[in-house]
């Protein structure tokens, strides 16, 4: 790992960040006491890029533990090699490599895929959108995962949820915003909608890959970045070049991420290899949902008491100003053409359901535990 990078693995394990799952990128995952074959399945071996940086927790983990839950259930037939970002292909060409058969699987976020379709971010999240729960909710139940096949289908590919990070932050800044005013002209790593809803408020929005992040903040090159949240933004570094740490993640309130698999592969194998990947997927997803939840609570108090990160609320003004403007991109988006549209309709009904109940069950629960509750 570069100096550049400031990702430690070895103190990231010290801190006890990381849990005991892989997290070698380029590995066979497979156990080394696993068969070479189980339940009579074909052998296969099978190459899934990421777009994930090389040796990163959490993201990185979704991958693994993905690729190994396919080979461990397969009894070995199955077998998942994984190759981080620019191993095989770039971070950004992922999508093309599963799309033409140049790797059967891809695992990152959908809304890297905006260049493909602009409706790719509603698959990952949208600004002022759904929580980790709702989005599972709308996918599984909602409608979500047939439309998410249709537009895929589009590419050569079936999508699956395989992990979340759940909430994320509002970014990291060098500078303080205290207005609407403080945000014009500012250079933030913010990909997806969220980014075009910064350029429609004054900001510059930039498109850049983990690894890519931390040399441009270090160099000038921009003036903050989101990235994920406490425990993959302490494993970055980010408080080394940017004080401020702002909240809520307007952009990502539950950034849900997907495995890509190319369709003519996935439409030659049987029943159960296909219950295999979409059992393996659930699982990661699963486990990636309560790792987040442990380990940003943890790396929060190392940021504020071991490196002095100020944490700050984004200002009323600018949140608004952020609200107003995601309606007018994503009522644009629904109108792009006729499966953005559909999409967009299916997403926003999903999220009327689940305010109306969410207003009564965890808004209200969590406000009165604040108030009146501690241990």
């Amino acid at each position: 790992m570069s100096k550049n990078r400031q990702f430690d693995r070895r103190n990231f394990l010290r801190a006890g960040a990381i849990g005991g799952a892989s997290l070698a990128a380029g590995c066979d995952c497979a156990p080394e006491d696993l068969p070479q074959m189980g339940g009579g399945l074909p052998s296969r071996e099978l190459k899934m890029v990421t777009t994930w940086p090389k040796d990163f927790p959490g993201l990185g983990t979704m991958a693994e533990r993905t690729a190994q839950f396919i080979t461990e259930m397969s009894g070995g037939a199955m077998r998942v090699h994984v190759y981080a970002a620019g191993e095989l292909v770039s971070a950004f060409e992922s999508f093309d490599a599963v799309s033409t058969g140049a790797a059967e699987l891809y695992h990152g976020a959908e809304y890297y895929w905006v260049g493909k379709s602009q409706a790719y971010p509603f698959f990952t999240a949208v600004p002022f959108g759904m929580t980790t729960s709702e989005i599972m909710a709308w996918t599984e139940f909602g409608g979500g995962q047939a439309l998410w096949d249709e537009l895929a289908a589009n590419f050569n590919i079936k999508p699956f949820i395989a992990g979340n990070t759940g909430h994320q932050m509002g970014g990291w800044y060098k500078r303080p915003i205290n207005s609407l005013e403080d945000v014009r002209g500012l250079k933030v790593r913010m990909p997806g909608i969220g980014g075009e809803v910064l350029r429609r408020i004054g900001g510059s929005a930039v498109a850049l890959s983990g690894g890519e992040i931390y040399q441009a903040l270090q160099s000038g090159a921009i003036d903050g970045t989101e990235w994920v949240g406490p425990w993959n933004d302490l494993a970055f570094g980010f408080y080394r070049e940017a004080k401020y740490y702002y909240w809520p993640g307007f952009h990502e309130p539950g950034a849900q991420l997907g495995l890509g698999v190319n369709l003519d592969f996935w439409k030659s194998l049987t029943l159960p290899e296909k219950s295999i990947i979409k059992g393996a997927c659930q699982r990661a997803n699963h486990l990636s949902i309560a790792e987040y939840g442990h380990y940003n609570g943890i790396a929060l108090d190392q940021l504020v008491q071991e490196h002095g990160v100020e944490l700050r609320e984004m200002p009323r003004d600018v949140m608004a100003a952020l609200a107003r403007e995601t309606k007018v991109v994503l009522e644009e988006i629904a109108q792009t053409d006729d499966i953005s549209g559909r999409i967009f309709e299916s997403y926003k009904a999903a999220l009327a359901r689940s305010q109306k109940w969410g207003r009564i069950s965890d808004e209200a629960f969590m406000s009165v535990r604040r108030d009146v509750f501690s241990l």
